[in-house]
Protein backbone atom coordinates (compact mmCIF):
# COMPACT_ATOMS: atom_id res chain seq x y z
CA UNK A 1 0.00 0.00 0.00
CA UNK A 2 1.39 3.41 -0.96
CA UNK A 3 2.15 5.85 1.83
CA UNK A 4 -0.43 8.76 2.52
CA UNK A 5 0.38 11.78 0.29
CA UNK A 6 0.25 14.93 2.26
CA UNK A 7 0.00 18.05 -0.30
CA UNK A 8 -1.57 21.03 0.70
CA UNK A 9 -4.50 22.12 -1.59
CA UNK A 10 -2.45 25.17 -2.67
CA UNK A 11 0.49 22.47 -3.43
CA UNK A 12 -2.38 19.97 -5.12
CA UNK A 13 -3.42 22.96 -7.45
CA UNK A 14 -0.52 23.77 -8.86
CA UNK A 15 0.50 19.90 -9.35
CA UNK A 16 -2.74 18.57 -11.07
CA UNK A 17 -4.28 20.00 -14.31
CA UNK A 18 -7.85 22.22 -13.27
CA UNK A 19 -9.69 18.86 -14.28
CA UNK A 20 -8.10 16.60 -11.88
CA UNK A 21 -8.03 19.04 -8.84
CA UNK A 22 -11.79 18.86 -9.70
CA UNK A 23 -12.26 15.61 -9.74
CA UNK A 24 -9.65 14.12 -6.92
CA UNK A 25 -9.89 16.77 -4.32
CA UNK A 26 -13.43 18.74 -4.81
CA UNK A 27 -15.08 15.32 -5.58
CA UNK A 28 -16.19 16.35 -8.97
CA UNK A 29 -16.54 14.33 -11.91
CA UNK A 30 -15.62 14.86 -15.68
CA UNK A 31 -18.51 14.76 -18.33
CA UNK A 32 -19.21 11.07 -19.97
CA UNK A 33 -17.61 10.11 -22.75
CA UNK A 34 -14.91 13.26 -22.68
CA UNK A 35 -11.83 11.83 -20.79
CA UNK A 36 -8.97 10.95 -22.44
CA UNK A 37 -8.77 7.20 -20.76
CA UNK A 38 -12.43 6.39 -21.84
CA UNK A 39 -11.42 4.98 -25.16
CA UNK A 40 -8.06 4.50 -24.46
CA UNK A 41 -7.11 0.57 -25.82
CA UNK A 42 -3.59 0.13 -24.86
CA UNK A 43 -2.48 -2.32 -22.66
CA UNK A 44 -1.10 -1.72 -19.66
CA UNK A 45 -2.38 -0.26 -16.08
CA UNK A 46 -4.31 2.91 -14.80
CA UNK A 47 -2.42 4.64 -11.54
CA UNK A 48 -4.14 7.15 -8.85
CA UNK A 49 -2.74 10.78 -10.62
CA UNK A 50 -2.38 11.71 -6.81
CA UNK A 51 -0.32 9.08 -5.23
CA UNK A 52 0.67 6.71 -8.45
CA UNK A 53 -0.37 3.59 -6.88
CA UNK A 54 -1.92 1.09 -9.20
CA UNK A 55 -5.56 0.84 -9.57
CA UNK A 56 -6.35 -1.33 -12.73
CA UNK A 57 -5.02 -3.26 -15.27
CA UNK A 58 -6.67 -2.83 -19.16
CA UNK A 59 -7.02 -6.72 -19.03
CA UNK A 60 -9.87 -5.68 -16.31
CA UNK A 61 -11.70 -2.74 -18.51
CA UNK A 62 -15.12 -3.30 -20.35
CA UNK A 63 -17.28 -0.89 -22.19
CA UNK A 64 -20.40 -0.28 -19.65
CA UNK A 65 -21.68 2.32 -22.36
CA UNK A 66 -21.63 4.98 -18.92
CA UNK A 67 -18.66 6.93 -20.50
CA UNK A 68 -16.48 6.54 -17.84
CA UNK A 69 -13.83 3.71 -17.85
CA UNK A 70 -15.03 0.61 -16.43
CA UNK A 71 -13.07 -2.22 -14.76
CA UNK A 72 -14.46 -5.73 -13.34
CA UNK A 73 -11.83 -5.96 -10.93
CA UNK A 74 -9.08 -3.74 -9.17
CA UNK A 75 -5.59 -4.46 -9.66
CA UNK A 76 -4.11 -7.60 -7.34
CA UNK A 77 -2.57 -5.36 -4.75
CA UNK A 78 -0.70 -8.43 -3.03
CA UNK A 79 1.08 -9.32 -5.74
Amino acid sequence: MTKKVLKTEDEWERLLTPEQFYVCRQKGTERPFSGELYALDQEGQYHCVCCQQPLFSSEHKFDAGCGWPSFWQPMDLLR
